[in-house]
């Protein structure tokens, strides 16, 4: 009887015990890490389990949990999974012509996470990407950010452990010419573009008063949801994503995140190497593309490949994107390597594909780095991570593989065209 007693003790411990916490720990042996937080390692061991990582250093001085899954990773490199801070991926759609500004539009409705764009990303190497609307608005809406695990719906790849998904992402706001129209209710001219965001947040600064100063609930305004997500980003809920360009729209909007006081991240900004010493004096971070509309447009004329290196110079956090398809996701690690070859040094150069673009999303706590207790986010490359010849091997979210080019189903996302399966039964779309 005592026995009996004894293995149900045992067997209802065992139940409460989280199933993820008895899985199963990998090491990765021999390979070359890059933990963006800290100097290469050339002999390096990394050990993950439970999702997170609980070691990374030299061989020999890692402790290996008995009945690890080995992985002999000889002469590969791993790094962090690529962050990429600003991309279309997953058929997402934003505001219409009914207005000028959609604060109230949500990406989440409208992010297909099973089209094959997102197994593209994957193939890229990207394991976290913020999901944004279009530049055709002052406004087009509130982003989403993702973590590109396996999963159904926009829920299972939200990226924020502690917010439900509709709260995890930002503001994309544009200026320049792209939400300018010769009719409508859109802005004409650049003047008037600012003029009318500056009237959009005096009425969210409003409504905001009439929240806080309510005292009861029947003095509480009526439910507006345009307002509702300007607040987030009065209150510092919500981060704006400039896009802009030219050098004097990058100064205007500055101007509006100082007057309103928001959290802003500059996209784009084709010539933020002539106003590099003020977004440095203004301690906004800046999220930079190589190559912008392959038609061209006249405010990105003078985009320059030396970007990246003058406003790392002048003091600026700097996070490249892919703003796919603009560039094919697959091909994200060439953004930095052409950061390089104009003087960006490497060490900058990866860690905005990872570090920096975490910062960004608020995200660095947990990805962006190989460091114990962050999320198992990483990528097995075959060389250099800056090598043309370099293919990613394998793509890690969470401990879990997401891409595995050795998986000939994988290997096509890798390879294909850039619609690559688009056309498959379980993707037609209209």
């Amino acid at each position: 009887m005592r026995a009996r007693l004894l293995f149900v003790a045992l067997l209802s411990l065992l139940l409460a015990v989280p199933a993820q916490a008895q899985e199963q720990p990998h090491v990765f042996r021999n390979a070359t890490l890059y933990p963006i937080s800290s100097a290469p390692i050339e002999d390096g061991t990394m050990v993950v389990q439970d999702g997170t990582i609980q070691a990374v250093g030299e061989a020999g001085t890692v402790d290996v949990p008995d009945g690890a899954v080995e992985h002999d990773v000889s002469g590969k490199v791993i790094m962090p999974g690529l962050v990429d801070t600003h991309s279309h991926i997953g058929q997402v759609s934003g505001g219409d012509g009914s207005a000028a500004m959609h604060p109230d539009v949500r990406t989440i409705d409208a992010i297909n996470v099973r089209h094959p764009s997102i197994n593209r990303a994957r193939a890229g190497g990207i394991t976290t990407v913020q999901v944004l609307s279009g530049s055709g608005h002052l406004m087009s809406g509130q982003t989403t950010y993702l973590k590109l695990r396996d999963g159904d719906t926009v829920a299972d790849l939200k990226a924020c452990d502690n917010q439900p998904v509709e709260d995890c992402g930002g503001m994309k706001m544009a200026n320049g010419t792209n939400p300018q129209r010769e009719s409508g209710p859109f802005p004409q001219t650049r003047g008037h573009a600012a003029a009318m965001v500056r009237q959009q947040f005096v009425q969210a600064q409003a409504y905001q008063r009439k929240k806080q100063q309510a005292e009861s609930e029947a003095e509480m305004p009526d439910r507006n949801l345009r307002m509702e997500g300007l607040v987030d980003v009065l209150e510092g809920e919500r981060t704006v994503h400039f896009h802009t360009h030219r050098h004097d729209d990058v100064l205007t909007a500055i101007r509006l995140s100082k007057e309103f006081d928001f959290e802003l991240v500059l996209h784009h900004v084709s010539e933020a190497w002539k106003v590099a010493d003020e977004i440095a004096a203004a301690d906004v971070p800046c999220s930079i593309i190589v190559l912008d509309a392959p038609g061209g447009k006249p405010e990105a004329d003078e985009i320059a490949y030396r970007n990246g290196r003058v406003l790392n110079q002048a003091g600026v956090d700097v996070a490249y994107h892919t703003d796919d398809p603009i560039t094919d996701s697959r091909l994200f690690l060439r953004s930095p390597a052409l950061g390089v070859r104009a003087g960006m040094s490497r060490e900058a150069a990866l860690e905005s594909v990872t570090l920096a673009g975490a910062r960004m999303l608020g995200l660095a706590d947990d990805t962006g780095s190989l460091e114990t207790g962050k999320d198992a986010d990483f990528i097995v490359l075959s060389g250099d991570p800056l090598s043309v010849y370099t293919n990613i091997e394998q793509t890690w979210v969470e401990g879990e593989t997401v891409f595995d080019r050795s998986n000939p189903e994988d290997r096509n996302f890798a390879t294909g065209g850039y619609r690559v399966y688009d056309d498959a039964i379980q993707h037609v779309h209209e």
